[in-house]
């Protein structure tokens, strides 16, 4: 039976020392797209995660179709009819678009697979929702928006009239974007309940109903999408006004602080991924790098950075030839960098904050003298960075994988900025982080470029790389297809991010 209403019930649950949702009551019901907002760690992953029968409940209960229900694993929750679209795909790159579909499922055939049958069920949902991807396709060979169709022709192959939505626009092009809401449009006019999880209030304001904002666990807000805006929206995420739009001076003309000239590099398969890549980034300008993920960006700054080898090309650093230095020679050379992967190359997960605030200057005095730490001194400065860069933490002493993920990259910051560079590599930046984090992260890279520093940013987020740069350059398949101005529209760079070149 299709689902018409599903109602999570005084939902809590609790973990060792957090309590993650606190009596939370939702619905949802056939027909609509209910947007699901707040910070991280605000309870959203595990309110959905309950949903979806991966995580089951300390307190409350579900109730579809107004019956109570009890979910023991998510194919408990499928057989009900809801399923979830994750963020990371769930699929074997090396099998069809059918195996995939087909995976898990019992077969007509006994031990023998019926993709014949799958097929021409895959090209009647394609048909009905246009979801169109040709079922023979082995899924590596897809774009990144066609796997996506797959994950939902998977749910929707299962019978599944709930869909839950995490983060689903994070690797688009805007005009990917148009087409997946159109996905989403048809599936609502047919009757189905949409969950949308989402960072971006503006893709919120175009395609949902409904809104609910959680807030440490709990509900603090619901509204018609109409009633609301996006400023509106993020003061009940964060409890306070938010700044989205940036005011900064025009950058003036000054000398060229970081100079990439015809830059050549592998990715990690030993592929060519940045492809005689020239910049030129100005002391006190923003150069925004705009493009889908696995264009090159990764690759370029850690080229730059001396975190990759440099197969071909040159990168001057204040006019003076860096090209194959090490990333202790880079630091020294004065550049900065906050890694894409923050987690993995940012930070040392196990140390504490302490630790990782002086990893870069920890043989510096007045942090150590004679080969032995300072620790008051130590203290003194790290202590510092956590009060002015609102680092919020425990103690100074607390694992660093503690932290949310918004205040390791404050910890980042801190870190990197405090040593006045003349250039910032920032990969990245607010991937994965809220929308306060955010805000305050965007605030520091303008005191940056305020304070006469050569920024470049690298962000799969459009509306950031417009709100922040002074130019933008925009990257496809290894390669700088134009640079243009902020003021260019978001259907323009959707273009040139799918490979349209910019003509100069």
């Amino acid at each position: 039976m299709p689902i018409q209403t599903v109602e999570l019930r005084n939902i809590s649950k609790r973990f060792p020392g957090v309590l993650a949702n606190d009596r939370v009551n939702l619905d949802v019901r056939a027909g609509e797209i209910l947007a699901l907002l707040g910070e991280n760690g605000a309870g959203k992953s595990t309110l959905m995660k309950i949903l979806y029968g991966m995580y089951h409940p300390t307190e409350g209960e579900i109730a579809v179709n107004g019956q109570v229900v009890q979910f023991k694993s998510p194919a408990d929750a499928l057989a009900q009819g809801i399923g979830m679209i994750h963020q990371h795909f769930q699929l074997v790159p090396g099998f069809t678009v059918a195996e995939n579909v087909a995976l898990g499922l019992k077969s007509s055939r006994g031990p023998l697979t019926d993709l014949n049958v799958v097929s021409q069920r895959v090209r009647e949902l394609g048909a009905q929702y246009g979801l169109h991807v040709d079922p023979n396709a082995l899924v590596w060979q897809l774009a990144v928006g066609q796997q996506q169709r797959v994950e939902i022709l998977k749910a929707l192959y299962r019978d599944a009239s709930l869909l839950i939505l995490d983060e689903p626009t994070a690797v688009l092009t805007p005009q990917e974007v148009q087409e997946f809401f159109g996905i989403l449009r048809r599936l609502r006019a047919a009757g189905n309940a949409l969950i949308f999880i989402s960072h971006k209030l503006y893709e919120v304001k175009a395609i949902s109903d409904r809104v609910v904002v959680l807030r440490d666990g709990r509900v603090v807000g619901g509204v018609a999408t109409q009633a609301t805006n996006q400023k509106e929206l993020a003061r009940m995420m964060v409890g306070r006004e938010v700044i989205t739009q940036w005011e900064k001076p025009a950058a003036q003309a000054r000398e060229t602080a970081l100079q990439i000239d015809k830059l050549q590099a592998l990715n990690d398969k030993q592929l060519p991924a940045v492809k005689e890549v020239s910049l030129q980034v100005r002391a006190g300008e923003i150069l925004g790098i705009a493009g889908v993920s696995g264009n090159g960006q990764r690759e370029l700054a850690e080229a730059v950075v001396g975190m990759r080898l440099i197969r071909g090309g040159s990168v001057r650093v204040n006019g003076k030839d860096v090209t194959h230095h090490s990333p202790a020679q880079m630091i020294q050379a004065g550049v900065a960098f906050i890694p894409e992967e923050r987690m993995v190359m940012g930070i040392v997960r196990e140390f504490s904050v302490a630790e990782n605030a002086i990893l870069i200057t920890h043989t510096e005095p007045p942090l150590s003298r004679r080969a032995l730490f300072d620790f008051r001194a130590v203290n003194t400065h790290v202590a510092r960075l956590v009060r002015e860069y609102d680092v919020r933490t425990p103690s100074l002493e607390t694992p660093v994988k503690n932290l949310s993920g918004g205040n390791i990259q404050k910890l980042i910051l801190a870190r990197e900025l405090s040593r006045s560079p003349r250039v910032l590599i920032a990969a990245q930046p607010t991937r994965g982080v809220d929308i306060g984090a955010t805000e305050y992260i965007h605030k520091r890279l303008i005191e940056q470029r305020s304070a006469g520093t050569a920024v470049l940013l690298i962000s799969e987020d459009l509306e950031e790389v417009r709100a922040l740069s002074d130019r933008i350059a925009v990257m496809y398949e290894g390669e700088i297809v134009g640079i243009v101005p902020p003021t260019t529209s978001v259907e323009e760079l959707g273009l040139m991010m799918a490979g349209a070149k910019k003509d100069s």
